[in-house]
């Protein structure tokens, strides 16, 4: 009989679905007493060499009110490509294979060494599309324009101003774009005819026309005097991108991917003005309500998003500046279509180059590893409805007999459109178990939920991925051990985290922090063996034992805490948190520490002050950034230059262990992580002073002696006094 924890691998590993608990309480009394609700992370398109798709999806016959299924019964005419349906005999297409779409929006008001190297990534990332795919191309600074690519020999655009917005149906007058019409796709002869158009063409047709044009695109003309920010049109840039997809490619796999180098200036979606001494909005300016353009711009580019995920497609914003570029104003744009967000200080950066060169990572099969305009439908068992989802999609607003009243995140419905997928993206899912007190469900009964995910696949395929789980229900007043045993501790704290981080985004801050301390308190209630107002009595089984560390530094974390960020940089953090897989989200909010040093291999230790010691190299992973800390006299014997020498080879070997060790995790993470080199009274020291557990502080300093670790200068409260505190609460007869 397998453990709880290998039986909790196994399923990961084979469906991609964690739950919080694994047993689950038979009534919606019991259910509700549990504090944590049952709940899923799931990964739709999770890797499994092993799972050959069938080679085509089923092809139904095009009635509305018939929809049977393409069989051995129905006439076939190859010449035309078409079948007649058996039981209602219309003649139907046979589907073409849809391309892949990408069109590249290009801010050009950027220094000229940022532009060449953002002309070279995209070069590159033109030799990596399929070569049946369409690709386009906008640029935009003070003006808009929007390149034609079928013209050979002259380079030809539509220039449109940055301040007035177009609908879709202007822009398709404008751009000569007539809509495909309602008896496109009746005929057989329409069926042959290439999906494309001026603006949007084949890769293999025009890959050099659109090499050039890229290599001889230039710095916006428009001069900027002193003491100004370029005018940047950017929201009328998008805002064109999405309605030209929207009217030639609807319902079909497309990326949008935004390039900028600096925020929206002028028109629809500015998000500041054009005086330097101006500067963007802070978080202190949103609490005072004092950041004027921040409302209007936050619609504007929502409008966009639910056009966009309305139609299947992904907007992409890579965003590579020293300053803010908007990123909270636009983060619905990624955050609604599955799209990427990517920050770095400047397109002439490794973090940049080498994170969008892993947009294109292919798999064995040589396929691209992201998927297109996907809808995951979830059904359940009766005794269990869905309440929603936290993560990169939008609500389908279908209704069903399992969509739960009480709504968490993203609820009301049983199906959810994400446009775009890869195979790290991860859902959040809560349920609501609905049996009633008095219902027994009968012994070894099951309660299953089915995850049917349909996507476009980035050969053009439509495929259908179903996983099907079951866990088994307990009756909470005689097998409370069994659910407890069952509890999935680091699931339940990235379900209860991203929950708690859906409320930051929509709530008040110190509200999230009292939410998440009282429900800490409520489980510890509930699963923690103690005698009433005796806190020293406080135990928690293993099950739970690591689930209030996890908290004490979720509440530390940027995706509550604001403090020392820029709402950007939070929008940022927030967004990777609810789109990664646990493994990845659990080293966002606990990151992992590792020491070097003479005595032996690199070893875990503590994310703690007492793990610094003078005499130890320490690697800290936190997903965002990775930094190597060189203890005081690992610094001085550096400084010294003692690695150069021969006789202390032990010490250069020293040194570049965790160097190669970081490499690795350089090489592999989307994205690219931000890579620190600091030492002892560095200045950057402070990325891991912030992290670290301050179980020694400039108040207790004296009483650990000196050699036990570096005092921090915070008044943050340790965990150990965060945990004292805890069992006193969880205790109290008044509580």
């Amino acid at each position: 009989m397998a453990t709880f924890p290998e039986y909790i691998a196994q399923n990961e590993e084979r469906d991609g679905v964690r739950f919080s608990w694994n047993v689950w309480p038979s009534s919606r009394l019991e259910a509700t007493r549990m504090v944590v609700p049952v709940a899923a992370l799931f990964t739709p398109l999770k890797e499994r060499p092993d799972l050959p798709p069938i080679q085509y999806e089923p092809v139904l016959c095009s009635r509305a009110t018939c929809r049977a299924v393409l069989n051995p019964l129905c006439q076939v005419d190859y010449r035309a490509k078409l079948w007649a349906c058996n039981f209602c005999y219309q003649r139907n297409q046979r589907g073409p294979q849809m391309p892949l779409v990408f069109l590249y929006v290009v801010d050009t008001c950027m220094e000229d060494e940022d532009l060449q190297a953002l002309k070279e990534s995209l070069q590159m990332s033109l030799s990596l599309l399929p070569p049946t795919a369409l690709v386009g191309l906008i640029t935009f600074g003070r003006m808009v324009q929007v390149h034609e690519l079928g013209c050979e020999g002259i380079s030809k655009s539509y220039v449109f101003r940055g301040t007035k917005d177009l609908n879709a149906k202007q822009l398709q007058e404008m751009l000569g774009l007539t809509k495909p019409s309602a008896t496109q796709g009746r005929g057989p002869q329409t069926a042959q005819q290439p999906l494309s158009n001026r603006f949007l063409q084949p890769v293999q047709k025009i890959d050099m026309n659109l090499t050039d044009l890229l290599g001889e695109l230039q710095r916006d003309p428009w001069p900027v005097t002193q003491g100004k920010r370029p005018l940047r049109s950017l929201g009328v840039a998008m805002s064109i991108a999405v309605g030209l997809l929207e009217c030639t490619f609807p319902n079909t796999g497309a990326r949008i991917m935004t390039f900028i180098s600096g925020p929206a200036t002028q028109g629809p979606g500015m998000v500041v003005g054009d005086e330097l001494k101006t500067p963007i909005r802070s978080w202190h300016d949103i609490e005072k309500d004092n950041a004027k353009f921040m409302k209007k711009a936050t619609k504007h580019y929502e409008s966009l998003a639910n056009r966009a995920s309305t139609n299947g497609h992904i907007i992409d914003i890579y965003a590579c500046a020293l300053d803010q570029t908007g990123m909270l104003e636009m983060k619905c744009c990624a955050n609604y279509t599955g799209g990427y967000m990517v920050m770095a200080d400047s397109f002439n950066t490794s973090l940049f180059k080498q994170t969008f060169q892993r947009v294109f990572t292919k798999d064995v099969q040589g396929s691209f590893k992201m998927a297109f305009a996907a809808t995951l439908e979830v059904k359940t068992s009766r005794e269990i409805k869905v309440s929603g989802a936290i993560g990169p999609c939008v609500s389908l607003n279908a209704k069903g007999p399992c969509v739960s009243e009480n709504e968490i995140g993203t609820g009301g419905t049983c199906q959810w459109k994400i446009c775009g997928l890869d195979p790290s993206t991860t859902l959040a899912l809560y349920f609501e178990v609905v049996n009633q007190h008095n219902a027994p469900i009968p012994q070894g009964g099951r309660g299953a939920i089915q995850f049917v995910t349909q996507y476009q696949h980035s050969s053009g395929q439509r495929r259908i991925r179903v996983t099907t789980t079951a866990r088994n229900w307990a009756d909470a007043q005689s097998q409370i051990q069994n659910i407890a045993a069952s509890f999935d501790q680091e699931a339940a704290a990235i379900l209860m985290a991203r929950l708690a981080v859906y409320r930051a985004e929509t709530e008040e801050g110190p509200d999230v922090l009292r939410w998440l301390d009282r429900q800490l308190i409520r489980l510890c209630q509930k699963f923690g063996d103690y005698h009433k107002d005796d806190p020293n009595s406080f135990r928690f089984s293993e099950t739970f034992s690591l689930y209030p560390q996890f908290m004490f530094h979720l509440r530390r974390s940027p995706f509550l805490q604001v403090f020392n960020n820029s709402p950007d940089e939070s929008s940022y953090y927030r967004h990777h948190f609810n789109r990664q897989d646990l493994t990845q989200a659990l080293i966002m909010i606990q990151p992992v520490l590792y020491a070097y040093s003479f005595n032996g291999p690199p070893e875990p230790v503590l994310l703690d002050s007492s793990s610094i010691l003078p005499d130890r190299i320490l690697l800290m992973d936190t997903f965002f950034q990775i930094l190597i800390y060189h203890g005081e006299t690992v610094a001085q014997w550096r400084k010294a230059g003692y690695q150069d020498m021969p006789e202390y080879e032990n010490f250069r070997h020293l040194l570049q262990a965790p160097v190669d060790d970081a490499q690795e995790l350089l090489h592999t993470r989307f994205p690219m992580p931000r890579y620190i080199d600091t030492e002892h009274g560095g200045s950057q020291a402070r990325f891991l002073l912030s992290k670290v557990n301050p179980s020694q502080t400039h108040n207790n300093m004296y009483a650990w002696g000196q050699e036990s670790g570096a005092p921090i200068l915070t008044d943050d409260v340790s965990l150990q006094v965060f945990m004292d505190h805890l069992k006193k609460l969880a205790v109290s007869s008044a509580a």
